[in-house]
């Protein structure tokens, strides 16, 4: 079918069938997200975190949280904070007067989750792809049973799907389901093609997400350039914005003394990572990335949620998070 991104976005897409006894560390079905629900009531996206969280202001920006409405002007009493005083109108009456405001009861929120082929690796636990889709749910999860409003943006090499932020199950689930079927589109025999650049999702974002969003990235953010950083830059200031850049720990200490077979399905290439100048080049780049993302949140005040595909995703969701203990 044409519009293949629509199938993906209503659940009636025909997704790659998984193989028989389908391993969780490799690929992720509706299922399989829906029974994280329960591993997600501790964690927390709202302004208030606890003194380890990485979302904590000590570590980075904090977060803005839900707007404000305007509810009344009304005398100022002594308990009143001062700093609520409309000064124009007390001059104007004579008699102290203070604005009083409201929190919003929702916030849409835009979780975007990166499932292209350059996700579908990993070395010790799961594929990046795996650990990108469970950290998205559990953050939708959370997210949901918050109050807000969820939705999202899930893309592969060839198709985008955008689910617009509600209040309700059916958009959650229409998420879920979306980024189910982008990660059953993943394995070895997939067709090699251009991936969609970051920098067309990240428009999609600015497009979605104009202000007052919280919008949280999943991603390994391969392939990024100066529009990339502008689009980020754009991005976070008119919204809340948290990085969940996803690693594996190949790309960080990669052996030596190797000879590795890559593939894009069609080519191959030999790579011996005992050549120095070889590893020494292969290394610049994957920590060249990470320092780039790094940057990002020292320039712009952005989170960053460092993944690692090596790690069970409750568990490194919860640690980031501050929260101490185990799993329940």
């Amino acid at each position: 079918m044409k519009d293949q991104a629509a199938r993906i976005r209503t659940g009636t897409i025909e997704p790659h069938p998984p193989p028989s006894g389908l391993d969780p560390r490799i690929s992720v079905d509706l299922d399989h997200l829906r029974r994280l629900e329960a591993q997600a009531k501790r964690i927390s996206f709202l302004p208030r975190q606890p003194s380890g969280s990485v979302l904590n202001g000590r570590h980075a920006s904090r977060l803005r949280g839900r707007g404000l409405n305007f509810e009344e002007l009304r005398d100022y009493l002594p308990s009143d904070d001062i700093r609520s005083i409309d000064w124009k109108v007390t001059a104007r009456t004579g008699t102290p007067h203070v604005r009083v405001y409201t929190e919003e009861r929702d916030r849409p929120t835009l979780i975007v989750v990166d499932q292209r082929m350059s996700m579908f690796f990993g070395s010790q636990l799961n594929m990046k792809s795996v650990t990108a889709a469970e950290c998205a749910a559990l953050a939708a999860f959370r997210i949901f049973d918050q109050g807000d409003r969820v939705g999202g943006i899930v893309f592969g090499d060839r198709d985008l799907a955008e689910i617009r932020p509600a209040r309700s199950r059916h958009a959650l689930t229409a998420f879920l389901t979306a980024l189910a079927d982008a990660n059953s589109l993943l394995h070895a025999d997939a067709p090699t093609v251009d991936p969609i650049p970051m920098n067309r999702v990240l428009a999609s974002v600015a497009r979605m997400a104009p202000r007052n969003h919280l919008v949280l990235v999943f991603s390994d953010f391969d392939i990024v350039d100066d529009l990339t950083e502008r689009l980020i830059a754009g991005i976070s200031r008119h919204n809340d914005l948290i990085l969940g850049l996803v690693n594996d720990p190949f790309s960080q200490e990669l052996p030596g003394g190797h000879r590795i077979v890559v593939s894009d399905g069609t080519l191959q290439a030999e790579i011996d990572t005992g050549d120095q100048k070889t590893h020494r080049a292969l290394s610049d780049l994957a920590s060249g990335r990470l320092a780039q993302i790094l940057d990002w949140q020292r320039r712009f005040g952005v989170p960053v949620l460092p993944l690692s595909a090596d790690e069970d995703s409750v568990t490194q969701m919860r640690r980031l998070m501050g929260l101490a203990g185990t799993r329940r």
